[in-house]
């Protein structure tokens, strides 16, 4: 009997869809696998078998029909899901249950997707890892004692593992892509805006993107057109219709890249990459070369300031958006004892609440913001991020994608970069740019090096989102998919 949780989501949805096999049969097999794996990959902080089974159920019955219906998903904990707890990775959100679901979710719901449950994360989203989870860490099921990426490690480790067939992620500085290529998955930044932020418990509000994880690219794709779309609920919502990113991935696996012009970042040159990530790479290049892709080489003099930029500027919002989090109306609750004032109580919250990379975060965005600094740190970074869009704004009058490698490196043993922050952040070289910028990009499997994925990055001019999943699905036909170790 055919193994459900190795095929992909589109040959699911075929088979549901014409009654070969049940939506509930098919949550089944990924429940079970889930229990039979997860407590070596803990990719999942929450299981909803029940919402789940109740979800197919109504699928079998006719109820809801679609191109993904019955196909169940995996849910990131920084996306609120109604009645299920989300918690962020976070001891100061530990058994909330929000009362609400975010756009996202809703429309997951209405397509007939069982949500499997809530996946592993770095805390509040911040990190490279997932060593930040106040739950403890996700491992790579490519190798157990190293990291799945971050800070959607449990999206990207879920997929890898076989426990879902599709996820969703969010991407503030490279949280889909990275993940996506240390795990030898697929991951999808959409452009800013191109898919609702309601309900996303914030980080960093004009970077924070929710997007698409999943095995294949055609995958990727279906799932983007399912949650993107405009939402008057999101302010920085566009109100335009989606590309058609389906179309664009089903184009790009015939392999015929004639007249695509290819664009190769100078500034990304000598950048520290290991050599077998770079000869993947190049490796990768020259195949879509062969399909007709031509290279061009092109100057983003400011990427090499993107890093501290984003450094500046997402701490700066996350110490804004986490100041909701005092104790006050929701979460943990530390130090209330009847003497203690309310300052006293918001502090001792804060301090049992928060981990080690949040609390530096805070710090280094509460100093940028504050009085006598705001124009010297905060100010200047959102210049240089301005200086980062006309980049790219020049890069694709030439070329129409930027390609590179999606990281450096590939997975890294655990506690081998906690102890330097800075070695850390380098994991995001590549993918910030992206983020300030506001495009979208993608992050497909191209090769192995030392037996562990690497990931080929796709970057596009935002609202052309098709444009990426046509080159991505081109790469994916003439390199293939990879297949980690049988857990």
């Amino acid at each position: 009997m055919t193994d459900l949780t190795r095929l992909s989501a589109s040959d699911l949805a075929k088979l549901i869809s014409t009654g070969e096999v049940s939506a509930v049969e098919v949550a089944t097999a990924h429940l079970d696998r889930i229990a039979a794996v997860d407590d070596r990959v803990h990719a999942f902080l929450h299981v909803d078998r029940a919402g789940a089974l109740e979800a197919a159920a109504a699928v079998d019955r006719g109820e809801i029909t679609g191109p993904l219906a019955g196909v169940p998903i995996a849910v990131k904990d920084v996306v609120t899901t109604k009645g299920v707890p989300t918690t962020a990775a976070s001891k100061i959100l530990e058994g909330w249950k929000p009362p609400y679901d975010a756009t996202i979710v809703e429309r997951l719901k209405k397509a007939g997707m069982p949500i499997l449950g809530k996946t592993n994360m770095d805390e509040f989203a911040m990190g490279s890892s997932t060593e930040y989870s106040a739950y403890g860490p996700t491992n790579n099921p490519w190798d157990l004692g190293r990291i799945p990426g971050g800070s959607g490690g449990g999206s990207a480790a879920a997929l890898a593992a076989y426990e879902a067939p599709l996820a969703i992620g969010t991407d503030t500085g490279g949280s889909i892509r990275q993940p996506g290529a240390v795990t030898g998955t697929v991951g999808a930044k959409p452009t800013y805006g191109g898919t609702s932020r309601y309900g996303l418990i914030a980080f960093s509000s004009s970077l924070d993107t929710p997007g698409p994880c999943a095995r294949t690219v055609e995958d990727t794709a279906l799932l983007h057109a399912v949650i993107a779309g405009h939402d008057p609920r999101d302010s920085t919502s566009i109100p335009q219709p989606v590309p058609d990113v389906v179309a664009a991935a089903r184009l790009g696996a015939t392999g015929d890249l004639t007249g695509v012009r290819l664009g190769i970042v100078k500034e990304f040159a000598g950048d520290g990459s290991e050599p077998g990530v770079t000869a993947a790479f190049q490796e990768s290049l020259q195949k879509l070369v062969k399909l007709g892709a031509e290279v061009v080489e092109v100057s983003c003099p400011h990427f090499e300031y993107a890093l501290p930029a984003y450094y500046l500027i997402a701490p700066s919002e996350c110490s804004s958006n986490l100041a909701r989090f005092d104790g006050v109306r929701y979460g943990l609750r530390a130090g209330d004892d009847g003497n203690r004032s309310l300052e006293e109580v918001m502090s001792l919250t804060r301090e049992a609440g928060f981990g080690p990379e949040v609390k530096r975060r805070i710090i280094i965005g509460t100093y940028a913001l504050s009085s006598g600094y705001y124009d010297a740190y905060y100010g200047q970074a959102q210049k240089v991020r301005t200086l980062i869009t006309r980049d790219f704004q020049s890069a694709f009058e030439k070329v129409d994608v930027l390609v590179s490698p999606t990281t450096p490196f590939v997975a890294f043993p655990f506690g081998s970069r906690t102890s330097d922050p800075y070695q850390m952040y380098l994991a995001d070289l590549f993918t910030i740019p992206t983020n300030l910028y506001g495009g979208p990009a993608i992050s497909v499997p191209c090769g192995l090096s030392e037996g562990l994925p690497v990931g080929f990055q796709i970057m596009a001019p935002t609202l052309a989102d098709d444009r990426m999943y046509r080159v991505a699905a081109a790469l994916e036909s003439a390199v293939g998919t990879f297949t980690p170790p049988a857990l």
